[in-house]
């Protein structure tokens, strides 16, 4: 029979972690088995070859399918928690909010008609999503420190670089500085153009007179350094990832703030009370 570590617990918050499999997902069903008041209770992933996944701290079995549908009818989760890609986000977001669970979303890419869907589906079924293109603390305040910063200069660049096999360029988290920025500023940067560009794209990506540039290779975590400049002085942050479970503290205090909340929370920072207001 299967087991988690708080099958007997019955107002622990129930989790399933899609993307199981995946290095992230890993991580969190291991923050999952240590965590006071959270119980992992399923996992799903497309290469699942087995109906159950031993847990890592060697607790029990948990279900596992290629299908979140089945999970959900199965488990009856309160969260489900998604770290794949935006489609798979998606399909967490359609089968999990009609059933009235909420999600946790880590992936990144999804675009401004995705955030949208989402929002439509927590209004009409009464639940919540929160969407976080990063659960670092530090690159949370480092966004919240480029915001403060930013109406004091004009001209900015974004440095991102993560490992080789990401599959999106440039990162959700360096677009959401880019664009937290102009916003605080209240209007784009400046951004020089060369007269002459040799090798076409060598300012990087513009991101509201922002230029963004992607480093990709082996080595690298998660890294993004703000450079902001004017007349005789430049201001640089940095934030470097050098654990997956960094991430983990934020995970943890999504799912346990989105079953008491409704809507749609875009960004931990929503969550910790750093939120910019006017």
């Amino acid at each position: 029979m299967a087991r988690s570590k708080a099958s007997d617990t019955s107002d622990s918050i129930k989790v399933v972690v899609h993307g199981v499999y995946g290095k992230m997902g890993r991580e969190v069903l291991a923050a999952l088995c240590r965590e006071p008041g959270l119980d992992p209770v399923g996992g799903v992933d497309l290469r699942a070859a087995e109906d159950y996944l031993p847990l890592p701290n060697g607790s029990g079995l948990i279900p596992l399918a290629q299908d979140l549908g089945p999970i959900i009818a199965r488990t009856r989760p309160h969260v489900v928690v998604d770290f794949t890609n935006a489609e798979g986000a998606m399909t967490v977001a359609r089968n999990s909010l009609s059933r009235r669970v909420a999600i946790v979303i880590g992936s990144t890419g999804l675009s401004e008609a995705n955030l949208k869907e989402v929002g439509e589906l927590v209004g009409k079924h009464g639940v919540a999503a929160v969407v976080a293109p990063n659960f670092a603390l530090g690159a949370v305040l480092l966004l919240k420190l480029a915001q403060e910063v930013a109406p004091y200069f004009d001209y900015a660049e974004v440095i991102e670089a993560h490992h080789e096999t990401k599959i999106d360029s440039p990162s959700g988290t360096a677009i959401a500085i880019g664009r937290a920025m102009a916003k605080a500023r209240g209007k784009p940067f400046a951004r020089p153009r060369p007269e002459k560009e040799p090798v076409p794209g060598s300012r990087g990506a513009d991101v509201e007179g922002i230029s963004v540039h992607s480093m990709r290779m082996p080595g690298r975590m998660a890294f993004h350094q703000v450079v902001l400049g004017t007349a005789g002085q430049t201001l640089t942050l940095t934030h470097d990832t050098i654990g997956r479970e960094c991430y983990m503290t934020g995970v943890m205090l999504a799912i346990r703030e989105v079953v008491k909340s409704k809507g749609l929370i875009v960004g931990l920072d929503k969550l910790l009370g750093l939120q910019k207001t006017s």
